[in-house]
């Protein structure tokens, strides 16, 4: 902005617009000087403290307001004279203080207080009780304040001093341009963020502080407000500090008496953590909208390859000396377990997979994957294993995250083309409560697990699709495009997070974050699944499936390992069953079916209804709400063997 001889404003003028913009405020506001009495205030301080008007008056002392908080009770119960000396006496001490209190009527303020040296003291009061809404109240705050800063323009009334001293207290940026673009007022936002100095603003260039690039994109904007027309725009700034910032500006043009524009007065305000706010509440509805159509597909795809692979093994069973069988029926049960796989991976994505989770010492499973993964690095890629030097647990399957941290690092071996430093690093960090809201996951400790290369780096494009099912940028034949997806999904199911950064041409680090668990070392082993034996006579079992190829694939199985089997089509069909026929000692019920008598309700009826023993369920998919059971939950498609294993743990 060029430099014109200086023209200050009328400071009657600043010093009553600067008042009326400051009632609007929802913040409580109060300056008082070193005997205690009234220098300045705000609607607000009146509102949320609850005080009549007539109270606040220029030189009225500070202790009536103590004095009508401890009459009314605010304080408690107790003497309401010694209540109110008690705090006369803290309130001379002039120290600074940052302190919650709530009300009687259940509001929460955050009272902070602040010497002024010269001046006195300043107390600002918030409303915090709804804390998660309180940037958006500061936004639309700021914009009725900007409308009313345009409107009292002509009523200023206030000194310069006491307008510095009030807006260095707003969390934001605020100037003044006169018509020749010369700043003629900065606050102190802007020694923070720019390193400027606020009592020389007429020597401050923004095409200096902003840089040239940014200056180029809001110049149109200040020369439209300029012009008369109120604006507000969004931009990139770097601050003094190296922070790489979003902000969001207002200008409104000064009109004073005419209709020609004095200049216009600004309000700036960082809206970073809005924006990433917003990107991730996106990127979440993606991945969430994807999720529900891949776990859609995988209930109607593992039930036709239930009937296929069941039927294929019945047939090479039936003619074993047959070539036809491993010239044909074979590539096909191969085939068929691929698309058995892929639809796992789906069920990952879309956090429908069934985890097997226990306590995990996740530096000990670090150490185990690098020692597995470094045979199929080549000599010229190093990988750097720090598992941390003390035991950290988590709730986890270890096989799936044994198998997530082995794709993030070959697909680090990938990306650095066998070249470099791959870094596998164990570290506990504790997520505050604003951090953890971010990530999806609740405040407190969590264990990082990061795998950092040195390779080629995503674009921020790549990154933004990085999670979705079949996004590759791998040559095509070259994998599936489900392997982060995968991982993705699997981190999600087990309340954890998972993140990018990376810089093309730098390198790339995926953080994967998950809930500490506090292991009972006593407790900590595992039991390992006894081995499938062959059976015979099992007694009476029913199987209730809605699909009648299903329904025969399962029937067989059963039949192979000893049961008598009854069937139902419907839950409505096996409760009957199950109320009609004694001594059935098995009921395998699939989760989802028509009718609206679901699985859960089968297994709930013959357990306290009918005896039943043993009662388990099976599914293709399920979504989440009939997926939380004790009952154990067989994932299709299933092969007799693994029924069979399966059936072994469902206890008796």
């Amino acid at each position: 902005m060029s430099n014109m001889h200086p023209t200050m404003l009328d400071p009657a003028r600043r010093h009553d617009a600067l008042q009326s913009a400051l009632d609007l405020i929802d913040q409580g506001f109060t300056l008082i000087d070193g005997d205690l009495r009234m220098v300045a205030w705000n609607q607000a301080f009146l509102r949320l403290l609850g005080f009549p008007s007539h109270l606040a008056f220029i030189g009225a002392p500070f202790e009536t307001f103590i004095r009508f908080n401890a009459e009314r009770g605010d304080y408690g119960p107790g003497d309401p004279a010694v209540q109110t000396q008690t705090r006369v006496d803290a309130a001379r001490s002039f120290e600074a203080h940052d302190f919650e209190r709530i009300r009687p009527d259940g509001t929460v303020l955050r009272v902070r207080g602040f010497p002024v040296p010269a001046h006195g003291f300043v107390t600002l009061y918030s409303d915090i009780t709804e804390q998660r809404a309180a940037e958006q109240k500061i936004l639309g705050h700021a914009a009725a304040l900007e409308h009313r800063v345009a409107e009292r323009t002509t009523e200023l009334r206030r000194s310069e001093a006491q307008m510095r001293l009030i807006t260095d207290s707003i969390p934001a940026l605020i100037a003044y341009v006169d018509a020749g673009r010369t700043y003629r007022y900065i606050n102190k936002g802007y020694q923070l963020w720019f390193g400027l100095d606020p009592a020389t603003p007429e020597k401050v260039s923004a095409k200096e502080f902003l840089g040239p690039e940014t200056y180029a994109g809001i110049r149109p904007h200040v020369m439209r407000a300029l012009a008369g027309e109120a604006v507000t725009f969004e931009y990139q700034v770097n601050t003094v500090g190296g922070q790489r910032l979003h902000a969001r500006t207002t200008l409104i043009p000064d009109f004073g008496d005419g209709s020609t524009p004095l200049g216009c007065y600004e309000l700036t305000f960082d809206i970073t953590e809005q924006k990433q706010a917003q990107a991730m509440l996106v990127q979440a509805q993606k991945m969430e909208a994807l999720g529900q159509l891949t776990g859609g597909l995988a209930h109607d795809f593992n039930n036709i390859l239930t009937v296929i692979l069941g039927n294929l093994k019945a047939l090479a069973e039936l003619r074993p000396a047959d070539d036809t069988v491993s010239e044909h029926i074979v590539p096909a049960m191969e085939a068929a377990n691929r698309g058995a796989d892929l639809i796992k991976g789906l069920m990952s994505f879309s956090r429908k997979q069934a985890l097997e989770s226990h306590a995990v010492e996740v530096g000990a499973l670090v150490q185990s994957v690098g020692r597995l993964v470094r045979r199929s690095l080549p000599e010229s890629l190093r990988l750097d294993v720090q598992a941390g030097n003390s035991p950290v647990w988590a709730w986890t399957d270890p096989g799936q995250l044994q198998n997530s941290l082995l794709n993030l690092i070959l697909n680090a071996r990938d990306a650095s083309q066998g070249h470099g430093v791959v870094s596998l690093r164990v570290a506990v960090e504790q997520l505050e409560d604003m951090a953890a809201r971010s990530l999806g996951m609740e405040a407190g400790p969590c264990v990082c697990i990061d795998v950092q290369d040195s390779g080629c780096g995503m674009s921020p494009q790549t990154m933004a699709r990085a999670f979705e099912p079949f996004f590759t940028t791998k040559q095509p034949g070259i994998g599936t495009g489900l392997g982060l997806a995968m991982v993705y999904g699997f981190v999600k199911q087990t309340r954890g997070a998972i993140s990018i950064s990376s810089e093309v041409g730098v390198g790339t680090c995926v953080r994967v974050r998950l809930p500490v668990h506090e292991i009972n070392h006593d407790a900590a082993a595992v039991a390992q699944l006894p081995a499938p034996t062959a059976t015979v006579h099992q007694g009476l079992a029913l199987l209730v499936e809605d699909d009648a190829d299903v329904r025969t694939v399962v029937r067989r199985a059963l039949l192979a390992l000893g049961y008598s089997v009854l069937e139902a089509e419907t839950g409505t069909e096996a409760m009957t069953i199950l109320d009609q026929t004694p001594h059935i000692e098995l009921v395998l019920t699939d989760v989802v079916m028509p009718g609206g008598v679901d699985g859960h309700a089968v297994a709930r009826h013959a357990l306290h209804h009918c005896g039943v023993e043993r009662v388990a369920l099976m599914s293709g998919y399920a979504p989440e709400h009939l997926r939380s059971s004790d009952l154990p939950i067989l994932s299709k498609p299933f092969s007799q063997e693994q029924l069979a294993r399966w059936l072994a743990t469902v206890a008796r």
